[in-house]
């Protein structure tokens, strides 16, 4: 079995030309098989909750989970009608989060469109929220998915509490790398985790695969969150606005690295101002200085390399396919998206 590399120069060029059409391939014919899976657990018979669920659905976004556990379940297997099952619960609860997050963040806009809060209220958003919740659940007790059901809620759990503890460190500003990983792993890692071992459970995988999955999983997710963080820190907006972590108090990796090799007084003056609940554009463009000087951005960025060298590695204990060379492709595309 050869290894995949994807800092190859070769593998680089291709990278550069790489697309979510591309790596979805294998599957394009059970992801439109999904959407309209998706579409029927949406149905409901409320004229006000059927308009919000129809605007929903335009905004049909990259669809990189559904993606994710339908390419595990045909690299450990084969994709079966419980896989389906486990696309749809993970869309549902990941689009429920996403309702209710706009609410928290009061935010107006949801991939360049208006949000449903911003439409129609917190009232309905938040019980568009708990509708998709419920139907999520639903959908799996009544096909008595029970293991799926574990899975993704345990990742629901563990976004909550990744969450609130970004939260509580935001007021406090006291984070350290250890924290920081523990934060990604619960806030956006733990969801991916979800998706790889629900497509491997339901395409039957063994213990040691679905493991393998798993960890498959939370390395990638790691990386995707890194890549994120890294977009604060960049020269164009590319859908996440330019500095919204820093405008929002939110340490990510390349400044805690940055601080931690700073002096006494500059961390300190770096830290006023990262204090500060507004802050200008020379406030921010002293921050980014600081953690450019102090090689944060390269930290960073060899970090999310490592958790994507693990993830690739993983992969190698599944058989040779197409599904499985499209999921690494998945991880080329995690660490040199440009949004």
């Amino acid at each position: 079995m050869t290894t995949i590399d994807y800092r190859l120069p070769t593998v680089s060029q291709k990278t550069s030309l790489m697309t979510l059409d591309d790596i979805r391939r294998p599957v394009e014919v059970e992801l439109e098989a999904f959407r309209s899976y998706f579409r029927s657990a949406m149905k409901n018979r409320v004229f006000l909750l059927d308009k919000v669920v129809q605007y929903l659905l335009r905004q049909k976004g990259k669809q990189l989970r559904p993606i994710l556990v339908l390419l595990t379940a045909r690299a450990c297997g084969g994709i079966t009608e419980s896989t389906h099952r486990a696309a749809a619960l993970v869309e549902l609860l990941h689009t429920a989060t996403l309702v209710h997050d706009d609410v928290v963040d009061e935010a107006d806009q949801r991939r360049g469109k208006f949000s449903i809060n911003a439409l129609w209220k917190n009232k309905v958003a938040v019980l568009l929220g708990d509708f998709l919740l419920s139907r999520g659940l639903l959908l799996a007790l009544d096909h008595k998915e029970y293991e799926l059901l574990h899975i993704v809620s345990d990742a629901v759990r563990r976004m909550s509490e990744g969450e609130l503890l970004q939260i509580e460190k935001a007021r406090k500003l006291d984070i350290d790398e250890e924290t920081y990983f523990a934060i990604i792993s619960d806030k956006t890692a733990s969801l991916i985790s979800a998706c790889t071992s629900c497509g491997a459970h339901s395409a039957g995988a063994d213990d040691e695969m679905q493991s393998a999955m798993h960890a498959f999983g939370e390395e990638l997710g790691m990386a995707f969150q890194i890549r994120d963080d890294l977009f604060d820190f960049g020269s164009k907006d590319v859908g996440k606005p330019l500095g919204i972590d820093l405008q929002e108090k939110k340490m990510t990796l390349p400044l805690i690295h940055a601080l931690g090799r700073a002096d006494k007084a500059e961390k300190k003056s770096i830290m006023n101002v990262v204090r500060r609940k507004k802050k200008s554009r020379s406030d921010m463009e002293k921050v980014r200085a600081f953690v450019q000087t102090h090689e944060g951005i390269e930290y960073a960025k060899e970090t999310m390399l490592q958790h994507a060298d693990k993830a690739m590695s993983l992969l190698l204990t599944l058989p040779e396919s197409d599904a499985r060379n499209a999921l690494a492709d998945l991880v080329r595309y995690t660490v040199t998206r440009d949004r």
